[in-house]
């Protein structure tokens, strides 16, 4: 099982928008927090992570999606709904038993997906955070660390700036990012702050997988389906200095 705190000075703040199923990465994100941030309250972006994942198949990459309905420009994460005039639920789970069969823990995978769809909500919101939360539970990455709503912290702003005062509203004095985040941090900022800004430096460690070549990009399913909690050991990439990583 991954260790229950990360090795980085402490506490380290990860803060990431809640996605389907997302990638090993997130996961490798949140085994080095101290304090996981679900950004639900930002800008919803149609085309996103939020509400798809790429699935492996015998055919190929294949994108899995929750349907919406009534999205509006401007609208966050937290105010999405989905589609429910399919069952688009059922389907979901229909493909999954599809795409991993012959997956030698098939039935973990799927246990994952049900558990998360059980969820009846009709905000996008929880049905994804849901499946976050399911999986960090499934490899133990709940253990030891807070999870937190961003809303739940009233703090208000935008970009670079609103990023630093959570880390900081947190007691943070590391803060572990994914790669897009090098775009908009002020990175000089966050040091006179007495705030770290580290890079995940991704190994995208390769497994037994299905279908062909390896490709890390595909949803966390994947990896439960083909190695079980047992995964856990590709859960592992560090991280690199933002002076380093740019």
């Amino acid at each position: 099982m991954p260790e229950p705190a990360s090795q980085l000075p402490r506490p380290v703040v990860v803060i990431s928008q809640p996605m389907l199923f997302p990638w090993v990465g997130l996961f490798e994100q949140i085994r080095l927090a101290d304090v996981y941030v679900h950004y639900t309250d930002v800008q919803f972006s149609k085309g996103s992570f939020v509400n798809r994942v790429q699935i492996k198949t015998e055919k190929g990459p294949h994108w899995l999606t929750v349907p919406l309905r009534g999205l509006s420009l401007g609208q966050t994460i937290a105010e999405v709904l989905v589609d429910d005039r399919k069952d688009w639920r059922r389907s979901h789970f229909d493909f999954l038993a599809q795409a991993f069969a012959g997956a030698p823990f098939r039935r973990e995978a799927l246990e994952l997906a049900e558990q998360t769809y059980a969820r009846r909500s009709e905000r996008l919101m929880d049905v994804v955070v849901a499946g976050v939360e399911a999986v960090m539970t499934f490899f133990g990455l709940d253990l030891g660390r807070k999870v937190v709503r961003v809303e739940e912290l009233g703090i208000g702003g935008s970009g670079s700036e609103r990023v630093l005062a959570i880390v900081q509203a947190l007691g943070g004095r590391t803060y572990v990012t994914g790669h897009g985040a090098r775009n908009y941090l002020q990175h000089e900022a966050f040091e006179r702050a007495g705030v770290d800004v580290e890079y995940m430096d991704y190994r995208k460690t390769p497994y037994p997988q299905l279908h062909g070549e390896f490709t890390p990009y595909v949803s966390i399913l994947d990896l439960v389906a083909n190695l079980g909690r047992d995964g856990a050991r590709c859960i592992h990439s560090g991280t690199l200095n933002w002076r380093q990583f740019k």
